[in-house]
């Protein structure tokens, strides 16, 4: 096992995986930028550097300076979390050539499951269902034009560097692809630094469910499940929850197997998460792999009883999954996870601020994941997201009523946050009957809208 591993990140998932560190009896070193000085993630690795000012440009996106720190502090390993530097596949070439090791796949396989349109092709030779598209990028729009007569609107644009919902547009007319292309390039080229864009069919409001996969360094890859991701707003997600009430056992072990025989093909190593949008008719279509742990991952921590991070810290050393992992996988009950995020529950703008009051759920079946604390300070530079309240049941209804118990016993003060939009997505019929697709939240926002143009 490693002697000492560097945590390139901030918030919770810093504290998490130090916390996974501690339980296999590794040293860890932070680094934080000014505006972190007092996180939970500093105060309590063995270790803390400060690698720069506030902006995560000048500091956590500092490759030099995040290198020079591991180097300053000796460290064997560097664990990237999620977000920041987890899938920048040059930050994980440096990393080798400085002889330190990345808990992560390598360089290579990073940067080809980065690039959207190479890894549609690898999925696509393993006999993956992808979604019909463009071979290859679209160097011009009537070429785009040209592919999505044979496509048939409506289509979708995307960046092939992308991410995030940026550079992506969706075009249901010949007329507006033209222009649709040229805004979609721009944002790409200026959000990437790279422009080029691919194609392929849009499926009108459909479930994103996700599968979570594990390989060693000996060959060896496992399934670890699904999990449903379709509560979402501008491509951000809101809720997530294991298994999905859609996926059949047929579906989970015919997805998983051929995850497992493509992710062997294409020399996958570490923890990495497979993306699909599911049809009306439960059709799955491959559209990305997100090559790092998932700020998601502690609901297929709740099914399974894996650990993930210290599954990732165990393969990085050289283990066997044989040697990680139970002898049979199996589903037990269900688990929901709601991101709480520091922001308005309506206006949806940021928060940032000092806490004045911060009062954790707990109780059986409830997990908190979070790097805040009563009197701790929410800077502006960063993401939002500063819990993650999951809730563990023996079924879905009892990690429903588990969570909304969990989410009226969250008191954070100071500062707004998306608990109060939780509590109300929890109280809608769909929701709670599991009939929602990526759409819900849109047709959401829209009835509460009409509900509060309604005279009293």
């Amino acid at each position: 096992m490693f002697r000492k591993v560097l945590v390139a990140n901030r918030g919770e998932i810093a504290l998490r995986v130090m916390n996974a560190c501690r339980e296999l009896g590794i040293p860890t070193v932070a680094i934080y930028s000014e505006a972190d000085r007092n996180s939970l993630h500093v105060k309590f690795a063995d270790e803390a550097i400060c690698i720069g000012p506030p902006r995560a440009a000048d500091s956590y996106l500092n490759v030099p300076a995040v290198i020079s720190a591991a180097e300053i502090a000796d460290v064997e390993a560097i664990h990237p979390g999620y977000g920041l530097l987890s899938e920048n596949a040059n930050f994980a070439e440096v990393c080798r050539a400085s002889n330190i090791k990345f808990i992560g796949p390598s360089p290579e396989v990073t940067r080809l499951m980065g690039e959207k349109e190479k890894a549609r092709q690898a999925m696509k030779r393993a006999k993956v269902p992808i979604l019909p598209g463009s071979d290859g990028v679209l160097a011009t729009d009537e070429e785009a034009l040209e592919c999505a007569e044979k496509i048939g609107y409506p289509v979708i644009l995307k960046a092939k560097a992308g991410g995030g919902g940026r550079g992506m547009r969706i075009v249901r007319k010949a007329e507006d692809l033209p222009n649709q292309f040229h805004a979609a390039f721009t944002e790409a080229a200026n959000a990437f630094g790279n422009g080029e864009l691919y194609m392929e069919k849009f499926i009108e409001d459909p479930r994103h469910i996700e599968f979570q996969v594990l390989a060693d360094e000996h060959g060896n890859v496992v399934s670890l499940f699904e999990r449903e991701c379709s509560i979402q707003r501008r491509h951000q997600k809101l809720i997530e929850e294991a298994p999905s009430l859609q996926v059949t056992p047929k579906m989970r072990e015919e997805i998983g197997r051929t995850l497992c025989r493509c992710m062997s093909e294409i020399g996958y190593q570490n923890a990495g998460t497979v993306e699909f949008l599911m049809d009306a008719s439960r059709q799955l279509y491959f559209i990305e792999m997100n090559t790092r742990i998932q700020v998601e991952h502690p609901v297929t921590e709740a099914i399974t009883g894996v650990d993930l991070v210290k599954a990732q810290l165990r393969i990085a050393a050289g283990e066997r999954l044989d040697a990680i992992l139970p002898a049979k996988l199996e589903i037990r009950g269900h688990a929901i996870e709601c991101r709480i995020n520091a922001e308005h529950p309506r206006k949806f703008t940021p928060s940032a601020g000092q806490i004045t009051a911060f009062n954790v759920p707990g109780g059986n079946g409830i997990r908190v994941d979070t790097a805040q604390y009563a009197e701790g300070l929410v800077p502006p530079y960063y993401d939002s997201l500063i819990a993650k309240l999951i809730a563990y049941g023996g079924d879905r209804a009892e990690a429903m009523v588990r969570m909304e118990r969990a989410l009226s016993q969250f008191i954070v003060r100071g500062i707004e946050t998306s608990i109060p939009l939780h509590q109300e997505i929890f109280q809608d019929a769909g929701f709670r009957a599991g009939e929602f697709d990526t759409g819900f939240m849109e047709r959401f926002l829209a009835a509460r809208q009409e509900e509060e143009k309604q005279p009293a």
